[in-house]
């Protein structure tokens, strides 16, 4: 299928791109890396007027250390952020993820604005996100705010932006000293969209889990530090408060069966780092 017409809106820098969205935000898709939202214009999903291209802005191509933070732009590619050289020891957590995302190919296009924009609730960069505590970064004509991950998703496929906000960066917290951290999912084949994916921070206070693929937007518990049955009781009624549907993929007991499953590798793995593959 082919999308239905638009208007093509080019921006050079963010400046140019919040006026346009100051004009044209109600009706308007942002395109960065475009691999998910060509999908959905080609299906006929959406049909906005017009879509503004950011790639052409220098000023949303940039990372950087700001405030014990990892910044990234909204024009930054997830290969990019991918093959950063210190990706695993700054934010070893993304690092563990960005493998699992499709393939090579996409992540060479796709943004890490533009997945935390669209908000699918299998996406590993979402879950990500939010597991850290990160935030996120909007900008409109009249300012700036920012967002922690865990407001920013409300639903499946929708975030707390305004029409005329732009996503402008993504805040990843660099890791604490003392911290190990996990990632694994599970997919019919590697590069689909997880079934289940859960991410995992140890540290001695005890555990953050995050699950991604069976709520409507990530879901992320504390645990104290608990293991052996305590463990499994605790991932049980964490597997059972998302809430998971059959759909055409997975029942529902099947999602609960890979929340608990996955869930105890990760925790055992921030505990042993060698222990999930």
């Amino acid at each position: 299928m082919k999308p239905p017409p638009f208007d093509l809106l080019r921006a050079e820098s963010a400046d140019e791109a919040v006026d346009a969205l100051r004009t044209r935000g109600d009706d308007t898709k942002i395109l960065a890396g475009g691999q998910s939202l060509m999908t959905v214009l080609n299906m006929r999903l959406a049909a906005p007027a017009a879509l503004l291209d950011i790639t052409g802005c220098n000023d949303l191509c940039g990372m950087s250390i700001e405030r014990d933070a990892l910044v990234v732009g909204a024009a930054v590619t997830q290969m990019k952020v991918e093959r950063r050289a210190r990706l695993a020891q700054e934010v070893p957590l993304l690092a563990r993820a960005l493998p699992w995302i499709s393939h090579q190919q996409i992540r060479s296009r796709g943004t890490v604005c533009g997945s935390i924009a669209h908000a699918d609730p299998a996406a590993e960069l979402p879950l990500v996100l939010v597991t850290l505590g990160g935030t996120v970064t909007l900008r409109s004509a009249r300012g700036r705010r920012s967002v922690a991950a865990a407001d920013f998703f409300t639903g499946m496929l929708s975030t707390a932006r305004a029409p005329d906000e732009l996503v402008e960066d993504v805040r990843f917290p660099l890791a604490a000293g003392g911290a190990r951290f996990a990632f694994s999912e599970f997919a019919v084949r590697h590069g689909d969209f997880a079934l289940v994916a859960v991410a995992a921070v140890g540290d001695a206070r005890g555990l953050r889990i995050g699950v991604g693929g069976v709520a409507d937007r990530p879901v992320v518990r504390s645990l104290p530090p608990i293991d052996g049955s305590a463990l499994d009781d605790a991932l049980n009624e964490l597997a059972w408060s998302l809430d998971a549907r059959d759909d055409p993929h997975m029942t529902a007991q099947g999602r609960r069966h890979l929340v608990r499953r996955l869930g105890r590798q990760a925790a055992l793995a921030t505990i042993n780092p060698g222990s999930l593959h």
